[in-house]
């Protein structure tokens, strides 16, 4: 299982992600959807730990 909660990360003055929680179980496939700069891909970063969430529970 995929597991993060309340994760928020800021760039310089924008708050990209605010209190996002997402929980994937093993074996299930799920898409991101969003407009262009919504934080799709910075989620997805921060999920595989290739950026620092500002604040949350990264789950491991």
């Amino acid at each position: 299982m995929l597991e993060r909660k309340n994760i928020h990360k800021s760039s310089h003055q924008n708050e990209v992600l605010r209190e996002v929680d997402i929980e994937v179980p093993k074996g299930d496939v799920v898409v991101i959807l969003g407009p262009s700069g919504s934080g799709k891909t910075t989620l997805l970063r921060c999920m595989n730990f290739l950026e620092r969430a500002d604040r949350g529970n990264p789950g491991i």
